[in-house]
């Protein structure tokens, strides 16, 4: 049986009378890269934002890193948190702090550590994810769209995570960049020993670097398995979303997989 980071069992989120999620099952594997995806509104945010607790869910169980979320205490909610890191949309950088002072926000709160010692770590992360070190101490004013994200994402390596959660880490970016973006995260995920739960509508992120991909439809996790479990599946969301006009530049990782999965 595959090692589970993250288990949701069950899960309902509503807000108001509106249904978000319903009886949702999902399973994130130990040192994999997972892709969720789903229409408009299907809730693939929401999912994440549940899953790290800024959502309350209406029902359901979440357990991470073995530790039920529901019943975990505040110090053992605490030390679960401190092993993820998460990015969110655009980065999500304090306005007011350097790029180096938003990385030592995470090591402010949870660690001990002298100033000297943090703005080490801060460079080390800055390196990390291929800023040069001069970003440190520029305002995220002063930073592209894509610099922003490769800071918010060495914010979320602080604490140097087992887990990290992204959230439409390459919206915006131009296809070089975000295709270098995705590169990147593959090799943090390798050196590391990342598990990876990344919400996207990308197809070249998804064919580029996820492990599996999970499909939200219906208020639940309709489907969940490779890139050519999805090119094979017979569901009219999936065949136009991975066969449709946006798919065709895919088009020649798509035959490789579908000649593998015949096989």
């Amino acid at each position: 049986m595959e090692d589970a980071i993250i288990r949701v069992q069950g899960l309902r989120t509503q807000f108001g009378d509106q249904v978000i999620h319903d009886n949702l099952d999902l399973e994130v594997r130990r040192g994999e890269i997972l892709g969720i995806v789903g229409g408009s509104g299907t809730g693939k945010s929401v999912l994440l934002r549940t899953i790290i607790g800024l959502n309350r869910p209406a029902a359901g169980r979440i357990e991470v890193f073995g530790q039920d979320l529901g019943q975990a205490t505040p110090e053992e909610r605490l030390a679960v948190e401190q092993r993820w890191g998460v990015l969110f949309q655009d980065g999500a950088l304090f306005s007011s702090l350097t790029v180096a002072q938003n990385i030592e926000v995470p090591m402010k709160e949870h660690l001990g550590m002298p100033a000297r010692l943090r703005d080490e770590i801060a460079a080390l992360k800055i390196a990390m994810v291929g800023l040069p070190p001069e970003a440190g101490s520029k305002y995220p004013s002063e930073l592209s769209g894509g610099m922003r994200k490769r800071a918010g994402l060495a914010r979320s390596l602080a604490l140097d995570p087992d887990l990290i959660f992204l959230d439409e880490p390459t919206a915006g970016l131009d296809p070089i960049g975000a295709a270098n973006f995705d590169q990147l995260i593959r090799r943090l995920q390798v050196n590391l020993g990342l598990t990876v739960f990344m919400v996207t509508h990308d197809l070249d992120s998804l064919h580029a670097i996820c492990d599996r991909i999970a499909v939200l439809a219906e208020k639940r996790v309709m489907v969940i398995g490779t890139m050519a479990d999805m090119l094979r599946h017979e569901h009219p969301w999936l065949q136009e979303y991975f066969h449709g006009p946006r798919a065709r530049a895919a088009q020649p990782q798509k035959e490789e997989l579908l000649e593998e999965a015949s096989t």
